[in-house]
């Protein structure tokens, strides 16, 4: 079974970036899609984008214009470019296939705050 592994999260300042990865350990393209998940304290997991094997991204409304997602199939690996970061995007950042499996990684934090 691929196994999926998050990295990149950090602290950063409000109107910050961060750059997550997302390391495959088999191909990516075994799944139709593969997205970016987050999930914030007390709240549930949220789809945050996602991008298929054509190629086609989706982005959820809160950050549409923000985030840019996108892979490297050479490397089997996912990206999440995160821009002009907001305290609301503090949480757990996942990746997983859309829809998603049953088994989760660990997942990356990401905090924004001054």
């Amino acid at each position: 079974q691929v196994q999926l592994v998050e990295s990149g999260g950090g602290l950063v300042q409000p109107g910050g970036s961060l750059r997550l990865s997302c390391a495959a350990s088999g191909s990516i393209f075994s799944f139709y899609a593969m997205g970016w998940y987050r999930q914030a304290p007390g709240k549930q997991r949220e789809l945050v984008a996602f991008i298929t094997n054509g190629g086609y991204t989706n982005y959820a409304d809160s950050v549409k214009g923000r985030f840019t997602i996108s892979r490297d199939s050479a490397k089997n690996t996912v990206y999440l470019q995160m821009n002009s970061l907001k305290p609301e995007d503090t949480a757990v950042y996942y990746c997983n296939s859309n829809p998603p499996r049953s088994l989760w990684g660990q997942g990356t934090q990401v905090t924004v705050s001054s």
